[in-house]
């Protein structure tokens, strides 16, 4: 059983819910992400998304995309954020960490670093630098079954988002070839965009678990912690990213961590409650 599963596994014995913060790698500072991803544990994170910085970015609003520019100006790539959950897993083993990000810089790493035999140079390197799991937001169901079946060999797990448009048909597609949880994006639109129809997300949940049987986490404009219970009555997790990139964005290095910190455990004591 690997990292994904035991966590929703053992939240679901408890009866809690999965808070997942959603970060750029190397935002705000290139070298603080290691510091920062420790911190959200302590304030209440159980599963922790990476993103990939890329230049051209087709689900991002202007806060990750912002984000992004800088991290790429700092020379993030995969390369980096390797080194980065390397650190981080020196002295944390558990907390599951899954990357966000697009087809491009993982293409491109398998073609920097092509070896005689391997399939997948960054199924390789990022199931060896401790990586749980993969949300590629542009490898559509249809066309990575071999790089879910590579994942999954290697202990990590293939990540999907469904949307408010998803036909049944789409998410039973999805369902083939899942696995860890699926994202749900809450709106019609980029990370933090539009208000969050909160009736909206209670009738669409229904629908996806008639075909999905993995856990389903819902993002895309929630930014406080009322709306995180609210959501989390009818989810297995929230994800929580554009709000946590703002919080950031002026702190000086020796507040990033804390104010990360502060603010998830403002939301963990609400989905708690």
């Amino acid at each position: 059983m690997n990292r994904i599963k035991t966590t929703f596994t053992a939240l679901k014995a408890q009866g809690r819910k999965a808070l997942i913060p959603f970060i750029t790698a190397g935002y705000p500072f290139a070298d603080v992400t290691p510091e920062l991803m420790h911190a959200m544990v302590v304030g209440g994170a159980d599963v922790i998304e990476l993103g990939v910085p890329f230049s051209d970015p087709s689900a991002d609003g202007p806060v990750i995309q912002k984000a992004g520019d800088k991290a790429l100006a700092f020379g993030i790539g995969l390369v980096q954020i390797m080194v980065m959950v390397r650190e981080f897993r020196k002295t944390n083993s558990s907390t599951p960490v899954v990357l966000m990000g697009y087809a491009n810089p993982v293409e491109r790493y398998d073609q920097k670093h092509a070896a005689q035999g391997v399939s997948s140079p960054f199924v390789r390197d990022a199931a060896a630098a401790g990586i749980d799991g993969v949300l590629i937001v542009d490898y559509p169901p249809e066309e990575c079954e071999a790089f879910a079946e590579n994942l999954r060999a290697h202990g990590m797990d293939l990540i999907f988002l469904l949307a408010p448009t998803s036909t049944d048909a789409r998410m039973a597609q999805i369902a083939r070839v899942a696995s860890g949880y699926v994202y749900y994006v809450s709106l019609k639109g980029v990370t933090g965009s539009g208000a969050l129809d909160v009736g909206a997300v209670e009738a669409m949940l229904p629908r996806i678990r008639q075909h999905i049987n993995v856990p389903v986490g819902v993002g895309f404009g929630i930014r406080d912690a009322a709306t995180a219970k609210t959501i989390s009555k009818v989810s297995d997790a929230v994800v929580i990213g554009s709000k946590i990139i703002q919080l950031l964005e002026n702190q000086p290095r020796d507040q990033v961590a804390a104010t990360a910190q502060s603010f998830l455990q403002d939301i963990r004591t609400a989905l708690d409650s």
